[in-house]
């Protein structure tokens, strides 16, 4: 008897999210109606073996292209029913209206935690590729970035307390999307505002890619796509010693925390940012507005004594107070 021989993608895929890890959970998989989204879905369904959980499909319509984005709901809600899924859809409050990528980013991901919560989702998976790796680092590259930037798009987030974010094709093309999408015969929704340079995302994808691959190295994107695993390991590794050393000499205080002095005192300035950066993020306090600069001021307090009380973005207090550097939410 000859084994079945799985495409590439739904290979990558079992290695990547292997289904033991999630047959007995509730999975909601976000789905555009585009090809990664909808190759996702069935793949996921391909792989899916026995066991007590769900596959449910999240939509979020954005609302930006009138009868265009209406259709895209319908066909996600089509493809539920032919797959025997349940969709859960969100509609975006703002008919219609303009709004920069990161605002629709946000909207999208608040949607999908509040769906994550709707139906019990335990992870919630989106389509993620090597491509939208590749265009991510170089926006953040663009835009000015650290090590997290130049890491790219995480594997895996915390999405809410009870759900996990993860991206299991970020090891996948778009070629092989493509082309497992052709070899199980689905069709896909095609987005008319990705071929715009309205977006700078698209102007990435359209103008300056294909300008990087044809004047300086046609081996543009698996260059990129090492520099991120690299970045993200050296990045992993500091963030990891940065936030055991916040755990063991940060203390909490009403409204903030307060660091020794001490602790900062020896390291590099990139180590004591990586420290405070830990203990902000253990408050939960909005990270933002906290650029390069802001973090080298907040540094800066602790190694002089004459510098003064200072307010940070998020409206956060930082003084030195004896030998610590105490940190407070006014």
């Amino acid at each position: 008897m000859t084994a079945t021989i799985r495409p590439p993608l739904v290979q990558t895929l079992r290695s990547a999210w292997p289904p033991e890890k999630w047959n007995d959970l509730t999975v909601l998989v976000a789905v555009s109606g585009g090809a990664d989204s909808v190759a996702l879905a069935r793949a996921m369904l391909d792989i899916r073996g026995a066991g007590e959980g769900r596959l449910v499909l999240a939509h979020y319509n954005h609302k930006l292209r009138g009868a265009e984005s209406d259709a895209d709901q319908a066909f996600v809600e089509q493809l539920g029913a032919g797959l025997g899924l349940e969709v859960v859809a969100g509609v975006r409050a703002e008919e219609g209206a303009k709004a920069s990528e990161e605002s629709l980013r946000s909207s999208r991901y608040e949607f999908l935690a509040q769906a994550a919560g709707q139906c019990g989702a335990r992870y919630v998976v989106t389509a993620h590729t090597a491509d939208d790796q590749v265009e991510t680092v170089l926006t953040n590259i663009l835009r000015g970035t650290g090590l997290a930037g130049l890491a790219g798009i995480p594997r895996a987030r915390q999405l809410t307390a009870a759900a996990t974010l993860v991206r299991p094709l970020l090891d996948v093309s778009r070629a092989e999307v493509l082309n497992y999408l052709q070899e199980v015969n689905q069709p896909f929704r095609q987005d008319s505002s990705n071929s715009s340079t309205d977006y700078t995302r698209n102007r990435i994808r359209h103008e300056l890619l294909p300008l990087l691959e044809r004047d300086f190295n046609p081996q543009v994107r698996q260059a990129i796509t090492r520099l991120s695993r690299l970045a993200g390991e050296a990045d992993d590794e500091i963030s990891g010693l940065a936030t055991d050393l916040a755990a063991m000499h940060a203390r909490r205080i009403t409204d903030g925390v307060e660091i020794p002095l001490a602790t900062l005192a020896p390291l590099s300035d990139y180590m004591a940012r990586s420290v405070l950066r830990a203990a902000w993020r253990w408050q939960g306090w909005p990270e933002q507005e906290m650029g390069l600069d802001e973090w080298d001021a907040l540094v800066a307090i602790t190694r002089d004594a004459q510098i003064a009380p200072q307010m940070f973005p998020g409206s956060i207090r930082a003084q030195r107070a004896g030998d610590l550097l105490r940190l407070t939410r006014l």
